[in-house]
């Protein structure tokens, strides 16, 4: 674990910064943050007009001198003030006047696995500017396996997958650290990319920004399965003309355009088995990987990872919200290390 127990039971909120989503978990109430990270910015006079979800909805329906800013990119702030701004507006003046009010202000943030230490140092200035005095750095897989009620502590393995919008991470886990973890820059986006791509390639067709997610989850609930009707209408814009313009659409052949990305999350998980100790890999024939994160919910995901390593695999029951509440549970003391007694000399 990046911090102890101890420490991290002083802190008094806790901040996800995701590519797709912040959430904020404070110590007592719990969980009051759920929202996009994206921003919408008046570029003439530079003052914020939306947050969260309403700024999400102005994507691509902008006029010009609005811009629409993700200052998270890959689990990785790259904008600082902007972040600031945003977490700002997200809290309200209300939370915001209770957390001033705490004399040595104390923040733990989530941090994907194995990020360098300029990634590192944007997210502890991030909450230092919203008044944090101190900030504790927690490793994602760790905050994320915690939440969905894994055993980390335990001397026995447990492989938990975090499918992020920018990013997927792999790890094997035993007492409470990290003994193998590979992060690929394959995820949610990758998948929408994907499917662009293929529409704009094979029928001329350009989708709207805000159509792609239902597209790529569904195909009206196929998924990566083969249930459901073989073909399904997409409405879009003609490359060439630009005129508005309806096609039909093979679902096989969208599922194939997604199982592209997908391979390289499957090396990572061959990978990550290959790295783990023979003793560790046995205990998870038993217990399997466990899925979390907002793309683990992709229909079928679970069943193509269960084809291709032969283990079971399980998504946990809030898969989108575990980094946060493991965060949040490890805040509120809910999570008791392993006590060994020191061998006498």
């Amino acid at each position: 674990m990046t911090v102890s127990l101890e420490q991290l039971r002083r802190c008094h909120v806790a901040v996800d910064l995701g590519a797709a989503r912040t959430r904020v978990y404070v110590k007592g109430p719990g969980l009051v943050v759920d929202e996009p990270s994206v921003a919408a910015v008046n570029t003439r006079t530079g003052s914020l007009i939306a947050v969260g979800a309403l700024a999400e909805q102005m994507t691509g329906r902008t006029p010009d001198y609005i811009r629409v800013a993700r200052p998270v990119s890959g689990g990785t702030v790259v904008d600082i003030e902007m972040a600031q701004r945003m977490l700002r507006h997200l809290l309200g003046e209300k939370l915001r006047r209770q957390l001033r009010r705490k004399p040595w202000l104390r923040a733990a943030a989530c941090t994907p696995h194995d990020s360098d230490p300029l990634a590192r140092r944007a997210s502890v200035e991030t909450l230092v500017g919203l008044g944090a005095r101190r900030v504790e750095l927690v490793d994602t897989l760790i905050a994320a396996a915690v939440g969905c009620g894994l055993p980390v502590e335990q001397p026995t393995a447990t492989m938990i997958m975090v499918c992020g919008a920018a990013t997927t991470q792999i790890a094997v886990l035993s007492l409470g650290s990290i003994v193998t973890a590979v992060r690929l820059p394959v995820g949610g986006d990758a998948i929408d990319h994907a499917v662009i791509q293929h529409l704009r390639q094979h029928h001329e067709l350009m989708l709207p920004s805000q159509s792609v997610r239902p597209l790529q989850l569904a195909l009206h609930g196929n998924g990566l399965t083969t249930q459901g009707p073989s073909v399904t209408e997409i409405h879009g814009r003609d490359v060439a003309t630009g005129l508005a313009r309806s096609v039909e659409v093979d679902t096989a052949a969208i599922r194939q355009a997604i199982h592209r990305p997908l391979t390289a999350v499957l090396d990572g998980v061959g990978k990550v088995l290959r790295d783990c100790p023979p003793d560790l890999v046995a205990d998870l024939a038993d217990c399997g990987i466990t899925m979390v994160g907002g793309s683990a919910l992709l229909p079928g995901l679970d069943q193509m990872l269960r084809d291709a390593t032969g283990v079971p695999v399980h998504i946990a029951e809030r898969p989108d919200t575990c980094s946060i509440l493991g965060l949040g549970a490890m805040m509120e003391g809910e999570i008791s290390p392993l006590v060994l007694d020191p061998l006498a000399s």
